[in-house]
Order: C-alpha cells, then sequence, then structure tokens
C-alpha cells in the first residue's frame, strides 16, 4: 500500500467573486523513501495541495476527492484526529521560517512543544530531546540556541529549527514547502543536503514543493507539474524533464537562466500570465498562453495521455508539442 494517495483531489475556496476552484483533479501516490516534487509559477496551485495534505485550507474551503495516508481517508477527518496527525506523522517546512516560529517563544521550547503533546515528554526529557535534534540538524552551538529567540539566528539557522520541529515526532510524511526561500546559494543546498540525507536515513516520504527546475532535477524522483490548479504533466523526473509533453513544461525550461548565454541575451518568456481563479477556463487552463492551442482545448479538461512508462501529460496537442521539442534541440545538439 502507498505511504500516500491523492485521487481526484478539488478544492474550491470562497473569493470575493465566488466560489474558484484552486485545484481540480489532481492526483499522485507517493511510496515510503520515496521523493515527489510539485513545481510550477506562483498561483500555480502547489501550497493549496500542500495545505489540503495538512488538513490547513483556509476556513469556507469545500474539499472533494481523496487523501489517504496509510489508508486512512484524510478529507473527512475530524479536527481533533487531525491534530493528532500534524506534526506527528505528517510534519511540515514552511518556505518562510521567520513567521512559521513564533517570536515570543525561544526555539528549544517551540521543539519540544510537539514532544510534549504527541509523545507525552515531560519537560526535562522533551528539552533534551530537543537538544537532540538541534545537533541533528547541525545547528552550530545547539545546547545555547536551545534558549535562543528566532529574531537571534540567521536565516539559515532558522530554517534548520523549522526542520527540527517538523522532524521531532518522526513523521512518515514530510512536506517541504519552498524551504530554501530567500537563503543564499551556499545556504539552500547545505539545507536541501541536510532535507535528503534525513529522508534517506528515516524512510520518510518527501513531497518538496519549489519553482526550481534545477532542485527538481537533483532532489526528487518524480516530478507534478501544475498549473491553474491542475496536475498537467507527472512522471519520473528524469523521463519528464528529457522528453517534456506539455507545452507549459516547455515553457519553464525556455525560460531557465542557462551558462554560456552571450551578454545582453534576453530570456525566453511565456506570454502573459497565470489566470485569476475566478477566471480559470472549463478547458485547458494553459490554453490561453499556449502557442499550440485549437478550439477543443478550450471546451474541456483534457484527459491524460500516456507519453511513456508512467509518463502523462494532460494535452490534446501531445505529439505536436513533441515534435516542436524535438526541433528545438535539434540546434543545441547540433
Amino acid at each position: 500500500m502507498p505511504l500516500l494517495e491523492v485521487n481526484d483531489l478539488r478544492v474550491t475556496l470562497q473569493t470575493a467573486r465566488g466560489p474558484a476552484d484552486a485545484l481540480r483533479e489532481v492526483g499522485f501516490t507517493l511510496a515510503r523513501g520515496q521523493t515527489l516534487g510539485l513545481i510550477g509559477e506562483s498561483g500555480c496551485g502547489k501550497s493549496i495541495t500542500a495545505l489540503a495534505l495538512m488538513g490547513l485550507l483556509p476556513e469556507g474551503a469545500r474539499v472533494a476527492g481523496s487523501i489517504r495516508l496509510d489508508g486512512t481517508e484524510l478529507t473527512t477527518l475530524a479536527e481533533d484526529a487531525l491534530c493528532a496527525l500534524r506534526g506527528n506523522r505528517i510534519g511540515m517546512v514552511f518556505q518562510e521560517p521567520m513567521t512559521a516560529l513564533n517570536p515570543l517563544h525561544t526555539v528549544g521550547r517551540q521543539i519540544a512543544e510537539s514532544l510534549r503533546l504527541h509523545k507525552g515528554l515531560d519537560r526535562t526529557a522533551a528539552r533534551a530531546e530537543a537538544l537532540r535534534l538541534l545537533e541533528r540538524v547541525q545547528l552550530p552551538q545547539p545546547r545555547e540556541r536551545l534558549d535562543a529567540y528566532p529574531h537571534q539566528l540567521s536565516g539559515g539557522q532558522r530554517q534548520r529549527v523549522v526542520i527540527a520541529i517538523a522532524l521531532a515526532c518522526g513523521p512518515d510524511l514530510l512536506v517541504a514547502d519552498e524551504p530554501t526561500t530567500a537563503l543564499d546559494v551556499t545556504i539552500q543546498r547545505e539545507v536541501l543536503d541536510l532535507i535528503d540525507e534525513l529522508v534517506r536515513a528515516d524512510g520518510m516520504g518527501l513531497v518538496l514543493i519549489s519553482h526550481n527546475l534545477g532542485v527538481m532535477a537533483d532532489r526528487v524522483q518524480r516530478v507534478c507539474v501544475m498549473y491553474g490548479g491542475l496536475v498537467v504533466e507527472s512522471g519520473p523526473t528524469a523521463e519528464v524533464f528529457a522528453r517534456r509533453a506539455h507545452p507549459y513544461t516547455q515553457g519553464l525550461f525556455a525560460a531557465r537562466p542557462r551558462l554560456g548565454l552571450a551578454r545582453g541575451t534576453r530570456l525566453a518568456t511565456i506570454a502573459g500570465r497565470v489566470p485569476e481563479l475566478a477566471d480559470l477556463p472549463a478547458g485547458c487552463p494553459f490554453a490561453e498562453r499556449c502557442a499550440l492551442v485549437v478550439p477543443a482545448c478550450r471546451a474541456a479538461l483534457p484527459p491524460p495521455v500516456e507519453v511513456g512508462a508512467g509518463h502523462v501529460a494532460r494535452c490534446l496537442r501531445v505529439p505536436d508539442a513533441l515534435a516542436a521539442l524535438a526541433a528545438q534541440t535539434a540546434p543545441e545538439a547540433a
């Protein structure tokens, strides 16, 4: 049985313009020890997916479909049952550690809180375990940092504390939502290496959210490309990145900076912008920005099309998109 199964997930949010679908027909599975990446522009549904997994959606959100953790349906669990799972069997690393941490409490107290709540440890035992966790996430001078407040730590140090909190109870599933936001490149690598090491050591499942294609290529085994609240392409990371079957995936790759470009070269861009939730069309959400669009693309959501083993794209023009990709990559190969 997979650790995590998400099937036909739909999340409807209440907006100033009425109900709007933030997620539509989202589905994926994750086994223990497996890593999965969610990628796409801001506003594509990545963080909403993470909040749905955690049961932390905004008030008034409606959820349909299924989220199962080890066979337990999460979408119908009562709030007290969800509270027993959050921070215990499901840990989350939030993208901004300064807002994720409480400025009024020491980091040691914040790590110890989940240990006392979920594991029943007393104050002394929880403090000792908090120290061990700070040592495990390689925080410098961990004993002194136990009594530090978040504002007394650097961004990278705060993110290590957030990771320690997420790992405190030995979760089965770790959700990391843009865990290196606002960190410099060297600290980004250190934080990602740390997450990789901890996931391997504990055999957790990892859902990693990022907009960085390089991070996904290096860090996850499978990837879901999201746009307009829909998974438009998914499969093994190497396969998806080599045979980009959806025009949106191709657009993301074309826009990435590359070494060797002449000075002054303008990067490619995807025309238009991500639509507002209330403006999502009935058909393919990428239709208004796509060079291959035909009238049928706007009529209904495209069905999944198998591109390769475990590699699926939701596009009516997959053969044409692959032909366009071959034409683009031929000059590079030459």
